[in-house]
């Protein structure tokens, strides 16, 4: 049962009688607890709705067509609390933040129901049968999930949660079902690397084709591990050779199944010192949110939109001169294309300025980890021209606040110049380097 916070004007639910308070039990005599029900059971065309209204039932009806809303809000997007993370995992972002930041940034979730609402990824320590059935019953799909190893001993070590080795056995009853998985591996040095990280794509690839794709990622080791886990970073020769062993067995799957299945994070290639893939390793991009193909799908992009140059020429009005600020890993990638844009768009001048995290610490190169704090400190007294562009992953979802609570507008006043999010897109960055 959920209240119902708000009923939209002239919406079916209003013409039926639903009112703000009303608690909702159940549509077509399934119980409703979560964004998950409502949505399902709404989806047919002859509703009948049971309330309570003051304590006493009442019951509606409605006819709509197919998948049409009724108009019903509720307190929180998933009309229910977000279920927490019940793991310890040695490798833990939130564990390695420092203390003092808003409470929001301290709250592990590891909710299935983020996982197809918004992508989240989950480690399904916190899911049973009947929740598992729940997501086959109504094909929730793709789910996303963390796995790390399959190695069900060493997944309770590194996850430092008993369940963790047991529930691997959900991936195959989910892919028989025919749940798409698209899958999560944060390596560790010496943990879950090496012959277990083979063993590990070995079993996922025998999950194919629920099992979509795969992306492997570089544990993010911030300064702040006093009292955790001892974790070492790769080094460039690591990186490497981590590189050679999953392209290896993704060239296997390329030729057995039609795709490679697993994939190395860009952070491996740069940290490496290797040039990134071309477009078409990274087929539908299906892990680019977890900073696979990032780079190569904005320069992909970039060469796309310079097809139509002569069109942003004529919008383009010199002189003009932007900075940009990114981290220390797309630094080369943002010069290259900046260096691209100078040349052809004469009176454009573009400062490209890589920030080193001192926030979180030197091991922390992605853009979207960056502060304001940083920024400030690194580029007060610079010329940084008409705009400042920072990627618009380093605010969160609202778009208005850094990690360290500060705003755009108060990065804008500290360096006087105004200070413009700019979306993970080619399109994008160009019209704003462009101003255009």
């Amino acid at each position: 049962m959920v209240t119902i916070t708000d009923v939209l004007p002239r919406s079916r639910a209003a013409k039926a009688g639903i009112r703000a308070n009303d608690v909702l039990v159940s549509i077509n005599g399934h119980e409703i607890s979560d964004v998950l029900d409502y949505r399902f059971y709404l989806a047919e065309e002859r509703l009948t709705i049971s309330l309570l209204r003051d304590g006493k039932p009442l019951t509606v009806k409605i006819k709509k067509q197919e998948y049409d809303d009724i108009g019903l809000d509720f307190e929180t997007p998933l009309m229910d609390k977000k279920h927490s993370c019940e793991n310890k995992c040695v490798f833990c972002f939130i564990d390695q933040l420092p203390k003092g930041l808003r409470s929001s940034l301290y709250f592990k979730d590891d909710d299935s129901r983020l996982s197809f609402l918004h992508g989240n990824y989950v480690t399904l320590t916190n899911l049973h049968d009947k929740d598992i059935q729940r997501i086959i019953d109504m094909h929730i799909s793709p789910v996303n999930v963390s796995v790390h190893t399959t190695n069900p001993d060493l997944r309770v070590k590194m996850m430092k949660n008993k369940r963790s080795g047991e529930v691997l056995s959900y991936l195959k009853r989910l892919a028989d079902a025919g749940i798409t998985l698209c899958c999560q591996i944060v390596l560790c040095k010496g943990l879950n690397d090496g012959e277990e990280l083979t063993r590990t794509m070995h079993d996922l690839a025998a999950l194919y084709p629920a099992m979509e794709s795969t992306s492997v990622v570089p544990a993010g080791l911030t300064k702040f591990r006093d009292g955790l886990y001892h974790l070492e970073p790769f080094t460039p020769e690591e990186c490497s050779a981590v590189i050679d062993q999953i392209n290896a067995f993704g060239n296997a799957c390329l030729a057995h199944y039609g795709s490679r299945l697993f994939f190395p994070a860009d952070e491996f290639y740069i940290k490496a010192g290797r040039p990134l893939p071309d477009d078409e390793f990274y087929e539908s991009y299906a892990q680019i949110e977890n900073g696979v193909g990032m780079l190569t799908d904005l320069r992909t992009g970039f060469v796309y939109e310079m097809e139509q140059a002569d069109e942003y020429a004529e919008r383009f009005s010199a002189p003009r001169t932007v900075s940009i600020v990114t981290g220390e890993a797309a630094h080369a990638e943002l010069r290259a294309i900046s260096d691209d844009l100078e040349a052809r768009f004469r009176g454009l001048t573009v400062h490209v300025w890589p920030i080193k995290n001192n926030f979180f610490g030197e091991l922390i190169t992605v853009a979207g980890l960056l502060t304001a704090t940083d920024m400030i400190d690194q580029l007060s007294g610079k010329e940084l021209g008409d705009a400042l562009l920072f990627s618009a992953t380093s605010l969160r979802a609202e778009g208005d606040v850094f990690l360290d609570d500060l705003t755009p507008d108060d990065l804008s006043r500290a360096l006087g110049v105004p200070a413009i999010p700019v979306p993970s897109d080619a399109c994008e960055l160009i019209r704003s380097v462009l101003g255009i």
